[in-house]
Parts: structure tokens; sequence; C-alpha cells
């Protein structure tokens, strides 16, 4: 089956996310809260789909940002520290590097 999305470089880091998430929602919504943890839910009250926002979020930088699947593979403290620095599509795929990275 060919996706909307076949196209573009990351194509197979989306198609790994969005399995991901079917196969463990669960994952993906600890994340979310390890990544955001309570700031962004007090900033945040109302949305509470957080595992499909956390894919959402991981998608949206493999879209824009050809470069950023590298961090699907870093240990999460390590992606944490570029977020920091303001590194954005950092940010959005720091819940997929703790689901894919969870010994790490």
């Amino acid at each position: 089956m060919t996706t909307a999305w076949a196209h573009l470089p990351n194509a197979a880091h989306i198609d790994r996310v969005l399995a991901s998430l079917a196969a463990t929602p669960e994952l993906w919504d600890a994340a979310w809260d390890a990544a955001w943890g309570a700031a962004w839910d007090a900033a945040w009250d109302d949305a509470r789909d957080d595992a499909r926002g956390a894919a959402r979020g991981a998608i949206a930088a493999l879209v824009a940002g050809d470069d950023c699947a590298v961090f699907l593979d870093m240990p999460p403290d390590a992606v944490r520290l570029v977020a920091a620095s303001g590194h954005h599509p950092a940010f959005l795929l720091l819940p997929a590097a703790i689901v894919f990275n969870p010994s790490i």
C-alpha cells in the first residue's frame, strides 16, 4: 500500500511511528507524560489525547525536517538536551525517543 507521504525522505520513520502508536498506545501516553510532565498538562488541561498528540508531533517533525530522524534512535536524555537548546524537531521527537529507546 502506498501512502500519501511515501515520497517523503522520512516516510519509513513516519510509518514506524504510526505502527508503534497502533501497537502500543500506552507507551506513547507514558512517553507524552514523561516528556512534557505537569507543566504541559497544566497548560493544556483540555488536551487529554496525549498518545495521539505525541505521535502527531513526531510525525510533524519527520515531515518538516528531512534530517531529524536521527533523534528516534538517540537516548532520551540526549534528545532532552538538544531540545533544551531550542532545536524544535528534538522537542517534538522526545516522546518517540522515549518509546523507541525505553531501556536507555
